[in-house]
């Protein structure tokens, strides 16, 4: 097993030196699935709530969310994005809404938690914009499913469709 990186030989938190890492292209997607109730799921697809379009202002907030990663996450470096796609896509059959964020740089360090953010950040806004009507929201399975560029290759976890 590797050691990990953001601790140095003393057990100091660290942010990792990637200075001697070559610039390359680095995409990263991230998924998420929230679970609702069916009333809840047919008010998010006929833009029933109070509150405004469920599915448009989380796809902006996990935008934002993604640009706002290294405030939220003290030793990730902060990184010129050169792309970031929210999609969120409402499943009626299993009353949910997944989540699916992709972000791209091209840097010396990778973008899984800038897509792990943005998806974290649009599934919170759907339970925000949901939770006066729906107590049960659940967030799950929230993973990175995709990722390429550096060193270490390409990585694909299977879908959970």
């Amino acid at each position: 097993m590797a050691n990990l990186t953001h601790f140095d030989a003393e057990g100091n938190a660290v942010m990792v030196d990637v200075s001697n890492k070559d610039v390359t292209e680095r995409i990263a997607t991230a998924e998420a699935l929230v679970l609702v109730q069916p009333a809840t799921m047919k008010l998010i697809a006929e833009g029933g709530l109070k509150k405004g379009d469920v599915l448009s202002i989380a796809q902006l907030a996990g935008i934002m969310g993604a640009k706002k990663t290294p405030d939220l996450i003290p030793l990730c470096h902060p990184l010129s994005l050169s792309s970031v796609v929210v999609s969120l896509k409402c499943d009626n059959a299993q009353s949910s809404v997944r989540v699916t964020a992709t972000c791209r740089v091209n840097a010396r360090t990778g973008v899984e938690m800038e897509a792990l953010t943005a998806a974290a950040v649009a599934s919170l806004t759907v339970y925000d914009m949901c939770k006066a009507v729906d107590r049960s929201i659940q967030i799950t399975d929230l993973r990175v499913v995709h990722k390429s560029g550096g060193k270490s290759g390409t990585f694909n976890a299977s879908s959970l469709e």
